[in-house]
């Protein structure tokens, strides 16, 4: 039985993903993916798009813990981490993965507020009287 592990980031959210040969049961922080991710349908697709480009849906098993962030940080991550896992379960799967940009992380976040400002760039509104 070969275990892989692989880490997903995304804005402030950290993603740990262990991939096993199983069913195609997906575990985060102790819950189904559907418990985790409720009715946000979109995201739960999102989630399971490396699986279904590699055909995997049911021969693998992912246990994830996600930290930091939302849940559409956290779903970012999860989604990158297992894009991670899978390709080190079988490098074939990075030919596959990499054209959809499923293992370039998106390092986009939240730029620091500045002195002197109200927010980033955001001034201080002009008052002329």
């Amino acid at each position: 039985m070969v275990k892989t592990y692989a880490t997903g980031k995304r804005k402030t959210s950290i993603a740990k993903v262990w991939l096993t040969p199983g069913t195609g049961k997906i575990t985060v922080n102790g819950l189904s993916l559907d418990a985790w991710l409720g009715g946000l349908e979109a995201k739960k697709l999102r989630v399971t798009q490396p699986l279904s480009l590699t055909k995997q849906d049911t021969s693998v098993d992912i246990n994830a813990t996600t930290t930091g962030g939302g849940f559409s940080g956290q779903s970012d991550a999860l989604r990158h981490g297992i894009s991670k896992a899978l390709c080190t379960f079988d490098p074939a799967f990075r030919a596959v993965l990499k054209p959809y940009g499923m293992l370039t992380r998106d390092s986009r976040i939240v730029e620091r507020k500045k002195p002197g400002l109200r927010k980033a760039r955001r001034s201080p509104q002009f008052s002329k009287r």
